[in-house]
C-alpha cells in the first residue's frame, strides 16, 4: 500500500501494521517521522488505516488458526485451494516450510511455494527443490511423521521457522502398557492455581475451549472427531483448585479406554494437560 494525502503538509501509510505519517513539505519533505502529529490523530484518512490494520491482524490469525486445524486433523487439503491462496502474503506466511506429503506418504518435504496452475514447489528431505502436482496434499501431526527426530535436524539445518507449530510441536507416544479399562491419564493432576478463574484463563490463552468445569480440545483422528478434557474444577468457583485427570471423549460424548485414543488424539490431550500444568502455581522451596 502506497502513501496517501492526510491533510495539508502530510501522507500517511501503513509501515510493519502501524499508522506511519511523513511530511510533504519543509526540510523533512518525504521523511518518514517518528510518530504521528497531533494533527492527524482524529485525520478519517488515519482512521481507515487503523480500522485496515486491525482487520489485517484479525486476517493472518484466521489463516494460521486454519492451517493449524489442517496441520492437527491431518487433512486432506486440495493442492488447487493452497495455490489459490498463496499469493495473500498472510496465507503464505501461515503456510510457509511446512512440512507437506503428497502422493507418497514416505515423500516429505517442505512447501516453499506455490504455482498459480496448481503447482507445488518444495525442498524434499534430501535438500532439493522439486515440484509436486498432487490433486490433494497432506499438513501431517508431527506424531504422524516417520523419522520425525531426523526431519527436525534437517530443518535446522536448513533454517526452517514455521509460523504455524508442526515439526516441533511437543509430542506424546500412547504407551503400549496400558490397562485394558482405564480411560484417564493422571501424570498432569494436582496442578495448583489460585482461582479457578486464573486456570481457566491459562486454558483459554493457550486456545483451548472451556466449557463448564473443562479445558477441551477437539481433533479429529483416523476420521473420527475425539474430544480430549481435562478437569479445571466448577465454573465460579473462588477458591484455588487443582488440575484434574485427562480423558478423551467420542462424538456421542462416551469415555474412550486409553488403548483406543489414536495416536494424534493421544498427543494433543497430552500437550493440553502438560501446558496446563506448566502454569501451576509452585511453592517456594518445592520442586517443580
Amino acid at each position: 500500500m502506497g502513501w496517501l494525502s492526510a491533510g495539508d503538509g502530510y501522507e500517511v501509510a501503513l509501515v510493519d501494521g502501524r499508522v506511519a505519517a511523513r511530511a510533504t513539505s519543509g526540510r523533512a519533505a518525504g521523511r518518514q517521522l517518528k510518530s504521528l502529529p497531533r494533527a492527524l490523530r482524529d485525520h478519517p484518512e488515519v482512521d481507515r488505516l487503523r480500522r485496515f490494520a486491525e482487520w489485517l491482524d484479525r486476517h493472518a490469525a484466521a489463516c494460521v488458526a486454519q492451517v493449524d486445524a489442517w496441520m492437527v486433523s491431518s487433512l486432506p487439503v486440495p493442492t488447487g485451494l493452497l495455490a489459490r491462496v498463496w499469493p495473500d502474503e498472510a496465507w503464505q506466511v501461515a503456510l510457509r516450510d511446512l512440512a507437506v506429503v503428497g502422493d507418497d506418504p514416505d515423500e516429505v518435504g517442505f512447501l516453499r511455494g506455490a504455482t498459480e496452475d496448481g503447482e507445488l514447489r518444495v525442498v524434499n528431505l534430501d535438500g532439493e527443490t522439486v515440484r509436486l502436482s498432487p490433486r490433494t496434499v497432506t499438513l501431517p501431526h508431527p506424531v504422524l511423521l516417520p523419522d520425525l527426530d531426523d526431519i527436525r535436524e534437517f530443518a535446522a539445518e536448513l533454517g526452517i521457522v514455521q509460523r504455524v507449530e508442526q515439526i516441533h510441536r511437543a509430542t506424546w507416544q500412547r504407551p503400549e502398557d496400558l490397562d485394558p479399562k482405564a480411560t484417564e491419564v493422571r501424570e498432569f493432576t494436582g496442578g495448583s492455581f489460585r482461582s479457578r478463574f486464573a486456570l481457566a484463563a491459562r486454558a483459554s490463552s493457550l486456545g483451548y475451549r472451556v466449557s463448564g468445569g473443562y479445558s477441551t480440545a477437539r481433533v479429529r483422528d483416523g476420521g473420527r472427531t475425539v474430544e480430549a478434557s481435562v478437569w479445571i474444577g466448577e465454573p465460579y468457583w473462588e477458591d484455588t483448585v487443582e488440575t484434574g485427570s485427562l480423558t478423551w471423549h467420542d462424538q456421542d460424548g462416551r469415555a474412550l479406554p486409553l488403548r483406543q485414543v489414536g495416536p494424534v488424539a493421544w498427543s494433543e490431550g497430552m500437550r493440553m494437560a502438560a501446558a496446563l500444568y506448566a502454569g501451576r502455581t509452585i511453592e517456594e522451596g518445592k520442586n517443580a
